[in-house]
């Protein structure tokens, strides 16, 4: 499991506080008595996977070391609505400056890992494929919104260009062919790099497997196309399957016998959790 709170996250934090906070905040000033304490809590105003928690304190204490927060759930969590996800005590004018940004890390990590939750739940009973998240991330983002996948219950593709070769049709352009593609990348990257490879038909994944691919993925292909990719690979290479997947296509996918389904929209289209933070007798 990755560390949510890296040197990356608190850059990232303070790049955030900065945005909403640099110039102060009149609001709080002109309302909140000098020197008052409260006590507020994140309450889940819609089901939710949780994730974020260790960000949300972090930005908190980033505004204010003296407030203390409590979290009565984990990462990982379904919350019902209702459900009170943490609690935080401490100086009132603090909890109110941190409160939207620490909300907005909040409520966009539970947004993905709810989604991710949705899609994962959508795969048929006993299918071997699991879903993976893309490098369609919100920049600065990405370690944190991988992080909440692993928490909706997906897994994580490449965190980076370095993570592994995925040759794609502007590669094999530049390359000069498919198969020139592959060879290059298959004498030059490291042993414990698998070398995968973009196909838009099945001739193309021929191609590929002869060429010594480790994986193929299956680009915007109907189930029924990639049930043959499958059956013509015969389990010689890992197939992974992405481009255009909904909730209502995960099944038919899965049950076409690929070992990966890969959506970028968990990560560049979930909605945010719905969160709220409210204080003790508001």
């Amino acid at each position: 499991m990755q560390d949510p709170l890296g040197p990356n996250t608190l850059r990232l934090i303070d790049l955030a506080l900065e945005e909403d906070t640099g110039r102060g905040d009149v609001t709080t000033r002109l309302t909140v008595p000098a020197g008052a304490m409260g006590a507020g809590r994140v309450i889940a105003k819609a089901d939710a996977v949780i994730s974020g928690l260790a960000v949300f304190e972090a930005t908190m204490r980033r505004v204010d070391d003296r407030i203390a927060v409590e979290r009565r759930a984990q990462d990982g969590d379904r919350a019902e609505r209702n459900a009170v996800i943490l609690t935080a005590a401490g100086p009132l004018a603090s909890l109110l400056i941190a409160e939207r940004t620490a909300l907005n890390f909040l409520q966009r990590l539970s947004g993905v890992a709810t989604l991710t939750r949705r899609f994962v739940d959508a795969l048929p009973p006993g299918s071997k494929a699991v879903v993976a998240d893309t490098r369609k991330t919100t920049p600065g983002m990405r370690a944190l919104e991988k992080l909440a996948v692993l928490h909706g219950g997906g897994r994580n593709h490449r965190a980076d260009l370095a993570s592994g070769v995925l040759i794609k049709e502007n590669h094999i352009a530049a390359a000069g062919s498919l198969a020139a593609a592959i060879a290059r990348c298959k004498e030059g990257a490291p042993h414990t790099i698998r070398v995968e490879v973009e196909v838009q038909s099945e001739e193309d994944l021929a191609h590929a497997i002869d060429a010594g691919a480790d994986a193929v993925l299956l680009d915007n292909m109907d189930a029924e196309e990639i049930r043959r990719c499958v059956a013509a690979a015969a389990g010689r290479v890992v197939l992974e399957a992405s481009g255009g997947v909904t909730l209502a296509t995960m099944a038919e996918i899965a049950a076409a016998g690929v070992d990966v389904i890969s959506v970028g929209a968990l990560t560049h289209s979930a909605p945010a959790a719905d969160l709220s933070f409210l204080l003790e007798g508001a």
